[in-house]
């Protein structure tokens, strides 16, 4: 039995209360009041100029790289430590998707070996803000600047974050997020697009609306897609973003739990680094040997604790291994990582009774099978 899931949603708010005014005014698909106001909120928290929203955060992704051009013949550079979703969004537009490695302190893509993988293909860089550290967007930026590249950024793990004072998402040609039940704010299913250039929110929401005409009712002039949040969704996205700053001090104030806690055991945190925002979408850490990672989540499981390890680098996933590749930093991140229980509502108590498992793990006199030795 699980007492400690590693996420739940806190639906608090004022989710009902919009869910029943959009059941009471019979709009509940793709139009109604609440998609404006999820929108017109979203964009201000986040410093855009626009946002779109739409289905999940897959489809947000996706939207952007079609916006932007991204099709057969294109290189696009992505980390391969990341959730499978990002990858799979280049694939989508028949582009090929060019794995880099990670940087140790921050596990976010490093700047030297997206240099070095840029070829006269390359038509892009997708940033994964992963977990919600922000990467080196001056590095990424000057690097875009100079070989004349789109910047997409991938922040479903990092409403919250901020890089030198400024919200993630809003540095390069297109931001994108994830609304899924595990993320800091969620409408269940759902994601944004955001943008400061004018033409590219155009063409988004064109494409998003399957590719409908502007000024001529139920003519389409692109292939387009269904690609739309519903009023339903936005009605509780907008009471999950009334809640936001909450639900992101809570994070860091549990991340600092963790932190006090741990420091008797060997464990790593995903920490801030440099002048940044850290969001905590997750409490990560490594531990010290893979090894030990999955019996210490096996440890933690057999007490109601429950884990993720961090994603497995896509590269060495079957549909993207064909030709052999190393990335030593992300492998190791991989192989080493778990995210431990760090939804909103968990409270001090809870943490410590989670630590004093991992401590006991990695100094009480037990057999590693779960069960402590006599």
């Amino acid at each position: 039995m699980i007492k400690y899931p590693v996420y739940q949603p806190s639906l608090t708010g004022n989710e009902k209360r919009y869910v029943n005014q959009c059941l009471d005014s019979t709009w509940i698909s793709s139009k109604g009041k609440f998609l404006a106001e999820f929108e017109d909120g979203f964009k201000f928290y986040v410093g855009a100029r626009h946002a779109a929203a739409v289905a999940n955060g897959t489809v947000a992704i996706h939207l952007a790289l079609l916006a932007l051009g991204i099709g057969p013949g294109a290189e696009v550079i992505v980390p391969t430590l990341t959730y499978i979703a990002s990858v799979n969004a280049i694939a989508y537009t028949g582009a090929t998707p060019v794995f880099c490695d990670s940087l140790k302190n921050t596990w976010q893509m490093d700047p030297d070996d997206i240099r070095r993988k840029i070829t006269p293909q390359t038509r892009a860089i997708l940033a994964v803000h992963l977990y919600g550290q922000p990467c080196e967007m001056d590095e990424l930026l000057k690097i875009a600047r100079e070989h004349d590249l789109f910047l997409v950024e991938d922040c479903a793990e990092a409403f919250g974050s901020f890089y030198k004072g400024r919200h993630v998402g809003t540095f390069g040609d297109i931001g994108t997020f994830s609304f899924f039940g595990n993320k800091t704010i969620t409408t269940g299913e759902g994601g944004m697009v955001v943008t400061n250039d004018d033409t590219l929110h155009d063409r988004m929401t064109h494409f998003k609306g399957q590719g409908l005409a502007k000024y001529r009712e139920y003519w389409h002039d692109v292939i387009g897609y269904n690609y739309r949040m519903t009023n339903i969704c936005a009605a509780i996205g907008l009471a999950q973003l009334e809640q936001a700053d909450t639900f992101i001090a809570k994070k860091r104030q549990i991340a600092e739990w963790y932190k006090r806690e741990l420091t008797r055991s060997p464990v790593t945190f995903h920490d801030e680094v440099g002048d940044v925002r850290h969001s905590y979408w997750m409490v990560s850490i490594l531990v010290p040997e893979t090894a030990d990672r999955d019996p210490l989540r096996d440890f933690l499981r057999k007490r109601g604790i429950e884990t993720r390890p961090l994603f497995y680098p896509v590269h060495s996933m079957p549909m993207y291994s064909s030709a052999y590749q190393r990335h030593p930093v992300a492998e190791n991140l991989g192989w080493r990582g778990i995210n431990l229980p760090s939804y909103p509502s968990l409270e001090e108590e809870s943490v410590k009774e989670i630590c004093a498992v991992v401590n006991a793990y990695f100094h009480a006199d037990t057999d590693r099978s779960g069960e402590a030795n006599e």
